[in-house]
Protein backbone atom coordinates (compact mmCIF):
# COMPACT_ATOMS: atom_id res chain seq x y z
CA UNK A 1 0.00 0.00 0.00
CA UNK A 2 1.37 3.41 -0.95
CA UNK A 3 1.13 5.97 1.86
CA UNK A 4 3.22 8.53 -0.02
CA UNK A 5 0.34 11.03 -0.26
CA UNK A 6 0.06 11.05 3.54
CA UNK A 7 3.73 10.85 4.49
CA UNK A 8 5.29 12.94 1.74
CA UNK A 9 2.78 15.77 2.01
CA UNK A 10 1.55 18.07 4.68
CA UNK A 11 -1.45 15.88 5.47
CA UNK A 12 0.74 14.26 8.13
CA UNK A 13 -0.14 17.37 10.20
CA UNK A 14 -3.81 16.36 10.42
CA UNK A 15 -3.12 14.55 13.70
CA UNK A 16 -3.31 18.03 15.24
CA UNK A 17 -6.80 18.42 13.77
CA UNK A 18 -7.82 15.15 15.45
CA UNK A 19 -6.46 16.27 18.82
CA UNK A 20 -8.26 19.63 18.55
CA UNK A 21 -11.53 17.89 17.66
CA UNK A 22 -11.15 15.43 20.53
CA UNK A 23 -10.44 18.20 23.07
CA UNK A 24 -13.18 20.47 21.75
CA UNK A 25 -15.97 17.90 21.49
CA UNK A 26 -15.12 16.16 24.77
CA UNK A 27 -14.95 19.46 26.70
CA UNK A 28 -18.35 20.49 25.28
CA UNK A 29 -19.82 17.08 26.18
CA UNK A 30 -18.56 17.46 29.75
CA UNK A 31 -20.06 20.95 30.03
CA UNK A 32 -23.43 19.82 28.64
CA UNK A 33 -23.45 16.84 31.00
CA UNK A 34 -22.38 18.50 34.25
CA UNK A 35 -23.38 22.18 33.95
CA UNK A 36 -26.82 23.72 33.73
CA UNK A 37 -27.48 26.03 30.80
CA UNK A 38 -26.68 29.61 31.83
CA UNK A 39 -25.08 28.68 35.15
CA UNK A 40 -21.48 29.56 36.04
CA UNK A 41 -18.84 27.59 37.89
CA UNK A 42 -15.73 29.45 39.08
CA UNK A 43 -12.58 27.73 37.83
CA UNK A 44 -9.95 30.28 38.82
CA UNK A 45 -10.34 33.96 39.82
CA UNK A 46 -10.56 35.17 36.19
CA UNK A 47 -12.18 32.19 34.41
CA UNK A 48 -15.63 30.72 34.85
CA UNK A 49 -17.23 27.84 33.01
CA UNK A 50 -20.61 29.18 31.91
CA UNK A 51 -22.63 26.90 29.64
CA UNK A 52 -24.27 28.98 26.88
CA UNK A 53 -25.73 28.39 23.42
CA UNK A 54 -24.31 30.65 20.72
CA UNK A 55 -26.42 30.74 17.54
CA UNK A 56 -23.98 33.23 15.96
CA UNK A 57 -20.31 33.18 15.10
CA UNK A 58 -17.26 34.16 17.13
CA UNK A 59 -18.10 36.41 20.02
CA UNK A 60 -21.85 35.97 19.28
CA UNK A 61 -21.65 37.82 15.95
CA UNK A 62 -25.14 37.70 14.32
CA UNK A 63 -26.52 35.73 17.28
CA UNK A 64 -29.75 37.75 17.29
CA UNK A 65 -30.75 36.77 13.74
CA UNK A 66 -33.50 34.30 12.83
CA UNK A 67 -31.46 31.13 12.33
CA UNK A 68 -30.22 31.53 8.75
CA UNK A 69 -26.76 32.32 10.11
CA UNK A 70 -26.33 28.69 11.20
CA UNK A 71 -26.31 27.60 7.57
CA UNK A 72 -24.14 30.53 6.46
CA UNK A 73 -21.47 29.80 9.09
CA UNK A 74 -21.63 26.07 8.27
CA UNK A 75 -20.92 26.76 4.59
CA UNK A 76 -18.13 29.18 5.54
CA UNK A 77 -16.56 26.52 7.82
CA UNK A 78 -16.66 23.95 5.01
CA UNK A 79 -15.17 26.35 2.45
CA UNK A 80 -12.38 27.38 4.84
CA UNK A 81 -11.65 23.73 5.68
CA UNK A 82 -11.32 22.81 2.00
CA UNK A 83 -9.18 25.89 1.28
CA UNK A 84 -6.84 25.13 4.17
CA UNK A 85 -6.55 21.47 3.16
CA UNK A 86 -5.51 22.57 -0.34
CA UNK A 87 -3.04 25.09 1.10
CA UNK A 88 -1.68 22.41 3.45
CA UNK A 89 -1.25 19.98 0.55
CA UNK A 90 0.59 22.58 -1.52
CA UNK A 91 2.89 23.77 1.27
CA UNK A 92 6.22 22.28 2.23
CA UNK A 93 5.63 19.63 4.90
CA UNK A 94 8.70 20.95 6.77
CA UNK A 95 6.97 24.28 7.36
CA UNK A 96 5.91 23.27 10.84
CA UNK A 97 4.39 26.52 12.06
CA UNK A 98 2.19 27.10 9.02
CA UNK A 99 1.00 23.50 8.72
CA UNK A 100 0.25 23.34 12.44
CA UNK A 101 -1.74 26.57 12.05
CA UNK A 102 -3.75 25.12 9.16
CA UNK A 103 -4.44 21.93 11.13
CA UNK A 104 -5.52 23.86 14.23
CA UNK A 105 -7.90 26.11 12.31
CA UNK A 106 -9.39 23.11 10.49
CA UNK A 107 -9.95 21.32 13.81
CA UNK A 108 -11.61 24.34 15.37
CA UNK A 109 -13.80 24.97 12.34
CA UNK A 110 -14.92 21.33 12.27
CA UNK A 111 -15.63 21.35 16.02
CA UNK A 112 -17.95 24.34 15.73
CA UNK A 113 -19.45 22.93 12.51
CA UNK A 114 -20.29 19.74 14.40
CA UNK A 115 -22.14 21.79 17.02
CA UNK A 116 -24.13 23.69 14.40
CA UNK A 117 -25.13 20.50 12.60
CA UNK A 118 -25.98 18.49 15.72
CA UNK A 119 -27.27 21.15 18.16
CA UNK A 120 -28.21 24.05 15.86
CA UNK A 121 -25.97 26.30 17.99
CA UNK A 122 -22.34 26.37 19.10
CA UNK A 123 -21.70 25.30 22.68
CA UNK A 124 -19.59 27.94 24.46
CA UNK A 125 -18.45 27.81 28.06
CA UNK A 126 -15.16 29.64 28.75
CA UNK A 127 -15.92 32.96 30.42
CA UNK A 128 -12.76 35.05 30.78
CA UNK A 129 -13.11 38.21 32.86
CA UNK A 130 -11.24 40.95 34.66
CA UNK A 131 -13.18 42.56 37.49
CA UNK A 132 -16.63 43.31 36.01
CA UNK A 133 -15.49 43.15 32.38
CA UNK A 134 -16.24 39.84 30.60
CA UNK A 135 -14.88 38.74 27.24
CA UNK A 136 -17.62 37.05 25.16
CA UNK A 137 -17.92 33.38 26.13
CA UNK A 138 -15.99 31.01 23.87
CA UNK A 139 -14.89 27.38 23.59
CA UNK A 140 -11.80 25.28 22.89
CA UNK A 141 -12.37 25.43 19.11
CA UNK A 142 -12.49 29.24 19.18
CA UNK A 143 -9.32 29.38 21.26
CA UNK A 144 -7.44 27.03 18.94
CA UNK A 145 -8.63 28.91 15.83
CA UNK A 146 -7.20 32.11 17.33
CA UNK A 147 -3.91 30.38 18.16
CA UNK A 148 -3.77 29.00 14.61
CA UNK A 149 -4.38 32.47 13.17
CA UNK A 150 -1.59 33.81 15.39
CA UNK A 151 0.74 31.08 14.11
CA UNK A 152 -0.11 32.09 10.52
CA UNK A 153 0.77 35.70 11.32
CA UNK A 154 4.02 34.67 12.99
CA UNK A 155 4.90 32.54 9.99
CA UNK A 156 4.25 35.49 7.68
CA UNK A 157 6.41 37.84 9.75
CA UNK A 158 9.25 35.56 10.81
CA UNK A 159 9.53 33.00 8.02
CA UNK A 160 9.83 35.10 4.85
CA UNK A 161 12.32 32.60 3.43
CA UNK A 162 9.41 30.18 2.91
CA UNK A 163 7.61 32.78 0.81
CA UNK A 164 10.72 33.59 -1.23
CA UNK A 165 11.40 29.91 -1.89
CA UNK A 166 7.81 29.32 -2.99
CA UNK A 167 7.88 32.40 -5.26
CA UNK A 168 11.21 31.35 -6.76
CA UNK A 169 9.89 27.86 -7.45
CA UNK A 170 6.75 29.30 -8.98
CA UNK A 171 8.76 31.58 -11.28
CA UNK A 172 11.08 28.74 -12.30
CA UNK A 173 8.07 26.63 -13.32
CA UNK A 174 6.92 29.38 -15.69
CA UNK A 175 10.23 29.57 -17.57
CA UNK A 176 10.80 27.46 -20.66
Amino acid sequence: MNNSMFTSTRFCWLWITSVVLLLDLSSKKLIMTYCALGKSVVVIPFINFTYVHNPGAAFSFLADQGGWQCWLFSVIALVITVMLLVMMYQSDYRNRLLNAAYAMIIGGALGNLFDRMVHGVVIDFIDFYVSDWHWPTFNVADLVICIGALFMLLDGFFCPANKITMNTMSNEDKSF
